[in-house]
């Protein structure tokens, strides 16, 4: 499989997947820019051969075409800052209208193509829009790993159409090398850190895991999942009553297989899932009725930043609790800090992606762990062992 590294751009027109789904406020200004970021180098390396660029990406769920909100037009100004060149914008991404723009683009130039799924087509992964893409570049480059779990036809279909000129961008061989990385050269002690609101978002990589970490720390939401099927009573905490006996049986998979799998020992609970509510903090197997669990409680933050503190790898995806809440952020905000501490220390850490990557970046730690992932769905997919489309089409030399 080719990288970036490996082709010479010049005289090319390049077509790049990117991942520009970033968020925006009401007023249309971004609000995390580290998936536009994560794109420079790929890009700068087709401009530096000679290359023009051309992006597209989507943005958001736009439900019946064309949405203000959801338009690429909001970024434009970000990226004439970061490349300090002015970057075209074709209000559609496909018709007369690219096709012409594409045509005039000269060597170091930007084209940003407008969201792709203002179109059905790409979500459907239908050929002839991903025929039509096409025809503006020379050479197809996938550098958004974000969406290569999906089999859209800007992510995977549009290979197709450059058998002998696809490559891979910079963040997409950066997120696999690192994955791999995790998945097949763990330096031991090795720690999963798992958190967010529900177990059956995470199944497939919790079992996947158990077969390679010494230590698995569960908290956010779906800790009390287990907690309720390890016995406890955790009140009107979020529970998958049709997961009980799944959780059950992966505690009983852990022990089977000599993991510490670890429970939030207390937890910060609330009498209403509100950063106003009434706080308090109590063991997580014996939470009142009428109260929940919100939050890990500090003997659990303390316990899990001493096994963290241990550690040599560490793979950390989902929060501790309500992190947007800021009475509820302080598990979170414990477990970043001991990450960034054992990575200080020597110990490689993956953040991988979502909420931990979101929370990790608002901490102002990105540059202090070893990697944070742009990938969330996409990542947790690799890691369960799945073949992701938009991998796969770069990987296969023909059709």
């Amino acid at each position: 499989m080719r990288t970036a590294d490996q082709y010479n751009f010049a005289g090319k027109k390049a077509l790049v997947r990117v991942d520009f789904n970033v968020p925006l406020d009401n007023e249309y200004r971004i609000t995390d820019d580290t998936r536009i970021r994560a794109a420079v180098p790929t890009i700068h390396k087709i401009m530096n051969d000679g290359g023009a660029v051309i992006l597209m990406s989507h943005l958001g769920r736009p439900k019946n075409g064309p949405e203000e909100k959801y338009s690429l037009r909001h970024l434009i100004s970000r990226l004439e800052e970061e490349f300090d060149t002015v970057v075209r914008f074709s209000t559609d991404a496909v018709g007369p209208e690219p096709q012409q723009m594409a045509a005039e683009l000269r060597p170091r130039e930007i084209l940003l193509l407008e969201n792709l799924r203002f179109h059905k087509a790409e979500e459907k992964g239908d050929p002839e829009f991903a025929e039509e893409l096409a025809k503006l570049g020379d050479v197809y480059v996938n550098d958004a790993f974000g969406t290569a779990h999906r089999e859209h036809a800007s992510t995977a279909v549009i290979a197709r159409y450059f058998p002998n000129d696809k490559v891979m961008g910079y963040v997409m061989h950066a997120e696999l090398d690192n994955a791999s990385r995790i998945l097949d050269n763990a330096e031991r002690p090795f720690t999963a850190i798992m958190g967010g609101a529900k177990i059956s978002d995470k199944i497939m990589i919790i079992e996947q895991l158990m077969n390679k970490v010494d230590n698995l720390l569960i908290g956010g939401g779906m800790s009390y999942t287990f907690i309720k099927a390890d016995g406890g009573e955790v009140g009107s905490s979020l529970v998958e009553a049709d997961k009980l006996d799944l959780a059950k049986r992966l505690i009983g998979m852990a022990r089977e297989k000599g993991v510490k799998l670890m429970l939030p020992i207390d937890s910060v609970v609330a009498d209403a899932f509100s950063n106003d509510a009434n706080v308090d903090t109590c063991l997580s197997h014996h939470i009142k009725p009428m109260w929940m669990g919100l939050d890990i409680g500090p003997d659990a933050r303390e316990q899990y930043a001493d096994v963290i503190a241990n550690s040599k790898t560490i793979l950390w995806n989902g929060p501790m609790g309500v992190f947007e809440m800021s009475n509820f952020s302080v598990g979170t905000e414990a477990v970043a800090e001991a990450v960034v501490e054992a990575t200080r220390r020597g110990a490689y850490s993956l953040i991988g992606g979502g909420d931990s990557a979101a929370a990790v970046n608002q901490l102002g730690y990105a540059d202090k762990v070893s990697y944070v992932s742009t990938g969330g769905g996409a990542l947790l997919e690799y890691m369960e062992g799945k073949t992701l489309p938009g991998v796969a089409a770069i990987e296969r030399d023909n059709y």
